[in-house]
């Protein structure tokens, strides 16, 4: 059972939870202000204080980590529909049903990812 991929059941829950995490990750960037064009819109006319922008800088790191988590998000979702979800990027072994259930959206199997 070890090298088999991931049961129906578990890919069904699988998808469910990563169109509810991207969903919620687009979300957030939304409410962060992120455009379609790929960057945070600030209002140009707005006075420039320091606190503006290492508030602007906080802003834009989270935007970058939760653009960074949307892509993993969106990767998993491409490999559900290619048939390889459950199985590391890396050596094609299968990932255990309890780290998918953890991270939804592991592309790497516990061996490889610990490997760095």
């Amino acid at each position: 059972m070890a090298n088999e991929a991931p049961a129906t059941e578990t890919t069904n829950e699988a998808a469910e939870l990563l169109e509810h995490e991207r969903s919620d990750l687009r979300h957030q960037l939304a409410e962060l202000g992120y455009g379609d064009a790929g960057g945070l819109n600030y209002d140009a006319n707005f006075a420039d204080s320091s606190q503006v922008t290492a508030e602007r800088g906080e802003a834009e790191a989270l935007a970058g980590e939760l653009k960074e988590a949307l892509d993993e998000v969106e990767a998993a979702i491409h490999r559900l529909h290619e048939g390889t979800y459950g199985r590391c990027v890396r050596c094609g072994q299968p990932i255990s049903e309890a780290r998918l259930e953890a991270m939804p959206a592991a592309r790497l199997c516990i061996a490889c990812a610990s490997h760095g």
